[in-house]
C-alpha cells in the first residue's frame, strides 16, 4: 500500500488482513490503482488477505430496488439481493490482480465459511473456518473476500448491518492470526473530530479500544463499532489508513500509553435527531417499558433519555429523524391506555459527544462546556454522561460553531 512501498526486511511474510471501502473501489479506475498497490506489496513478500465493500452507492441501489418491489420486503430476500454488491467488486478486483501476473481468488462470505446467527441484516459472526484461505495463502494466491456477508447455520447468506465489512475484516484478521488488520478509507485515519467541520482537526497517531468505541458508537464515521468491539475483545492490532495517499494512519491501542487518561481526545457528531417529550401524568414507569420495548421490537434506537419528577413525570429522549414518526405514532397508541398529556417535539438537532481516553472528570468539563457554549448563546437541550463520556444535544444550525469552539477549548488543536 502507499505507506509500504519500502518494506523493511521485518515486514516481509507477515499477513495482513486489509478492507477497502466503497470510495476505494468506486470506479474501474480506483480499483486498478489499488490493484497495483496490492500487486506491489505481493511482490514484496507481504502476504495479504483483501477485504472488499461494494463499489460506493451500489449498496444503496440495491436497497431502493427491492423498496420498489415491496418497502417492507422479505429480510431472507433483502439479504439475498444486497449482498450481490460485494460479488461485484470482489470479482472485478480479482481479475485486476490477475491481470498484472498475481494470482488472486475471489470468494464470498458463504465460500470463505463465515458462520453467522439468522438475524438478517444485522448478523452476527460466530466462527471463521479458515482451512481454505491458509491453503491458498500457502498457495502464494491472494483471497479477495466479500465483505459484509456471511451464512446462517441453514445455508441462507446473512448480511452484518451497515459498515458490516470491517467486522469481516476483523474477524479474519482474529481466525487467520494475522499481524495487524487495516481498514482503508478516504481519510488518512482518526481524527480529533470531523476536518469538514474543523479544519484545525489533528490525526492522532494512536486512540485507544476503548475510546475509539466510543468515538464509533457516538458518529465517528470511520469504523464501524461492532469491528472495534471485536478487535478488542481478541487484541488484534487494528490501524486506520488512507487508500488514497501515503502516511502511518492511526493504530487502534490496546492500552492507554498514547494519551493522558482523561483528557478529552475526540469529539464525535451525530446529526438528524429529534427530540420527543411527553408528560406521564400517573408518574410511574409502566409507559417508559411498553414504549421503549415496542421501539426495540421495530429497531428505534433512542438516546440520552431525560425524567424528572415533580407534580407530573416529564421525559425527554432523541431518535433519528427518520424515526419520528414511527414514534409519534407508538406514543399515540400508548395515549389511548395511559394518561401521558401533551407530547412535544424538535427536529434539526445534532449530538456532541465529547470522548475522554480514561475517567473523564464530568464536573470540570460539563463547567467547561456550559461556559464555553454560554459564550455562543447556544442552549443545551439535553445531556448526557458516562465514564470517559459527555453529550450533548444543540439545534444543528450551531453545529459547527460548537464544534470548533469546544475543539479549541479542550486544546484538540494541539494535540
Amino acid at each position: 500500500m502507499p505507506n509500504q512501498e519500502k518494506l523493511s526486511p521485518a515486514q516481509t511474510h507477515k499477513l495482513y488482513v486489509k478492507k477497502f471501502g466503497g470510495t476505494s473501489v468506486g470506479s474501474i479506475e480506483r480499483i486498478e490503482v489499488l490493484a497495483e498497490q496490492i500487486a506491489a506489496a505481493h511482490r514484496a513478500g507481504i502476504r495479504q488477505v483483501i477485504v472488499l465493500s461494494a463499489m460506493a452507492g451500489e449498496t444503496n441501489r440495491l436497497i431502493a430496488l427491492g423498496g420498489q418491489i415491496d418497502p417492507h420486503g422479505n429480510a431472507r430476500e433483502m439479504d439475498m439481493l444486497i449482498s450481490t454488491g460485494e460479488q461485484i467488486s470482489i470479482a472485478l478486483m480479482a481479475m485486476a490482480l490477475q491481470k498484472r501476473g498475481v494470482k488472486a481468488v475471489s470468494l464470498t462470505g458463504d465460500q470463505v465459511q463465515i458462520h453467522t446467527n439468522s438475524q438478517f441484516g444485522r448478523a452476527s459472526i460466530e466462527r471463521v473456518d479458515t482451512d481454505y484461505l491458509e491453503s491458498l495463502l500457502a498457495s502464494d494466491i491472494i483471497p479477495v473476500v466479500a465483505g459484509f456477508q456471511g451464512r446462517n447455520p441453514h445455508g441462507d447468506v446473512t448480511t452484518l448491518g451497515r459498515g458490516g465489512s470491517d467486522t469481516t475484516a476483523v474477524a479474519l484478521a482474529v481466525a487467520l492470526s494475522a499481524d495487524e488488520c487495516q481498514i482503508y478509507t478516504d481519510v488518512c485515519g482518526v481524527f480529533t473530530t470531523d476536518p469538514n467541520l474543523e479544519p484545525a482537526a489533528r490525526r492522532l497517531s494512536c486512540i485507544s479500544f476503548t475510546t475509539m468505541y466510543e468515538m464509533a458508537r457516538l458518529g465517528a464515521k470511520v469504523l464501524h463499532p461492532d469491528s472495534v468491539a471485536y478487535a478488542e475483545r481478541f487484541k488484534v492490532p487494528l490501524r486506520v489508513l488512507s487508500s488514497f495517499e501515503s502516511g502511518e494512519g492511526t493504530l487502534i491501542c490496546v492500552d492507554e500509553a498514547c494519551h493522558i487518561s482523561g483528557n478529552v481526545v475526540g469529539i464525535a457528531v451525530s446529526r438528524d435527531l429529534a427530540m420527543v417529550s411527553f408528560e406521564d401524568a400517573d408518574k410511574s414507569t409502566e409507559p417508559l417499558g411498553k414504549l421503549f420495548q415496542q421501539l426495540s421490537v421495530l429497531g428505534v434506537e433512542t438516546d440520552l433519555l431525560s425524567k424528572t419528577q415533580t407534580d407530573s413525570s416529564s421525559v425527554s429522549f432523541t431518535v433519528s429523524e427518520a424515526w419520528l414518526e414511527q414514534v409519534l405514532l407508538e406514543l399515540d397508541g400508548l395515549s389511548q391506555t395511559v394518561n401521558l398529556g401533551s407530547v412535544f417535539y424538535e427536529r434539526d438537532l445534532v449530538r456532541i459527544s465529547l470522548v475522554a481516553s480514561g475517567s473523564l472528570a464530568k464536573t470540570d468539563v460539563a463547567a467547561k462546556v456550559f461556559d464555553v457554549l454560554g459564550k455562543l448563546g447556544i442552549h443545551v437541550k439535553l445531556i448526557s454522561t458516562s465514564e470517559i463520556k459527555l453529550a450533548l444535544v444543540i439545534p444543528q444550525k450551531y453545529l459547527q460553531m460548537a464544534v470548533c469552539a469546544l475543539h479549541h477549548a479542550f486544546g484538540l488543536n494541539e494535540l
